[in-house]
């Protein structure tokens, strides 16, 4: 690869982009986006819209149908999602590129975290200026730019941005899916981590409640009656927990147990909730049958347990096809003088969710930062304009056939058919 005058101009119109992309993020970053605060990821939604306007072709709105959910007391209810955003460009062109993000963040509408500030140290602290609205105005500059390269026309992409990447993607899945099957490479704006290098192989994930049913009875009058649906939750939690360490890479986190009733009262209702990661397919499935076995064990006269959800990210290996596109990457990011380096995470994100649709993909293009899902949340500065000449370069090396998308396309399908 070489970079040529072309490629230059618009590297060197990104280089004057870096306050308008910093703002950007910035001013999205004070809309309050938790995944459950409706209202607030209304405003980041026509933000966004307006926002992703002045690419050649106007963004659309996809609805999302309701996810179930459980509710503390054990009952199936629905989770609305606001409508996710789509931008396909030059569809009929003959490479093809998924560009994905999520609008949703993990701070609920009540955190005291709700803007951004600049530390001492320099760098930007505050509610998804990593994860993920810096990435978001990352993608949106390097697509801006990318459009002023005069080969873009060899290259068409979708765009899109999801309301729900946080509590699982559930509802966007089908869209992720039908995007992926359209494309040749993925490109996806989760943070760095926290070195700065990219995430190679993922683990898989899945969110389980299970729902334990017992019997009510007054605490002193007739205590030997009841059956405590709490006890039964807490021995499920254990045996659960105790599946931690029985296979290597696979970590099931007990995250919250919801029950209880008045102190005079025997509990008739307990939800355990949980996370597993595992690393292999194989590893879901053995990680399933325990599940099942444990919730299978709740035989005792008044008490009974049922298991909600599932695996919602399979694993993403770091297959050759995978290696092949990070090597690609490497080359791209040592024409700007950036070293390009990866590792695996047990992080899950809707890169997954492309590798599972047979998309090969790279889904730490976003800002260079660190500690996302906690309130010391920060990005770097310099990376907004560093990582958005990445990606613009990715996309200019695809449009001229030094990076071979469809190739890459290709060899996941072959590796796909050899298993």
């Amino acid at each position: 690869m070489r970079l040529n005058d072309e490629d230059r101009a618009v590297l060197d119109h990104l280089a004057g982009q870096g306050a308008l992309i910093i703002e950007r993020a910035i001013a999205w970053c004070a809309i309050n986006s938790g995944s459950h605060h409706l209202a607030g990821l209304e405003r980041q939604r026509q933000s966004l819209l307006e926002a992703f306007a002045g690419l050649p072709a106007a963004p659309t709105e996809i609805p999302l149908a309701a996810s179930p959910e459980i509710g503390a007391n054990g009952k199936i209810g629905e989770r609305a999602h606001p409508s996710a955003i789509a931008v396909v460009v030059r569809p009929e062109a003959p490479v093809q590129v998924v560009l994905t993000g999520h609008y949703d963040t993990v701070y609920p509408e009540t955190s005291s975290f709700q803007t951004v500030t600049t530390r001492a140290d320099g760098a930007l602290h505050g509610p998804g200026i990593a994860d993920m609205k810096g990435g978001i105005s990352v993608m949106l500059a390097a697509l801006e730019a990318f459009e002023r390269h005069p080969l873009a026309g060899r290259v068409g992409y979708r765009v899109l941005l999801s309301p729900d990447e946080e509590i699982g993607s559930v509802a966007s899945a089908p869209i992720l899916a039908e995007f992926a099957r359209l494309g040749h490479v993925g490109l996806t704006y989760e943070p760095a981590l926290a070195d700065g290098s990219l995430a190679s192989a993922r683990k898989g994930s899945g969110n389980f409640h299970v729902v334990v049913h017992g019997r009510a009875a007054h605490a002193g009058r007739d205590f030997a009656a009841g059956r405590n649906a709490v006890m039964e939750a807490v021995r499920i939690a254990q045996a659960l927990h105790a599946l931690n360490g029985q296979r290597e890479g696979v970590t099931c986190n007990i995250a919250k147990i919801d029950g209880g009733s008045p102190l005079n009262m025997v509990p008739d209702v307990a939800v355990v909730r949980f996370n597993v990661r595992f690393p292999a397919a194989e590893d879901a499935t053995w990680f399933q049958d325990e599940v099942d076995r444990i919730v299978a064990s709740t035989t005792g006269e008044g008490l009974h347990a049922h298991l909600h959800g599932r695996v919602t990210r399979g694993a993403k290996p770091f297959n050759a096809a995978q290696q092949r596109l990070f090597g690609a990457v490497k080359a791209v990011g040592a024409l700007l003088g950036q070293e390009i380096g990866w590792k695996p995470s047990g992080g899950v994100c809707e890169g997954n969710n492309l590798f599972a649709s047979g998309l090969p993909n790279v889904d730490t293009l976003g800002v260079r930062g660190g500690d996302i899902h906690s309130e010391a949340e920060h990005a770097w500065p310099d990376s907004f304009v560093e990582r958005a000449q990445l990606s613009a370069l990715i996309l200019m090396k695809l449009a001229s056939g030094e990076i071979d998308g469809p190739a890459l396309r290709a060899a996941m399908t072959d590796l796909a058919e050899t298993v």
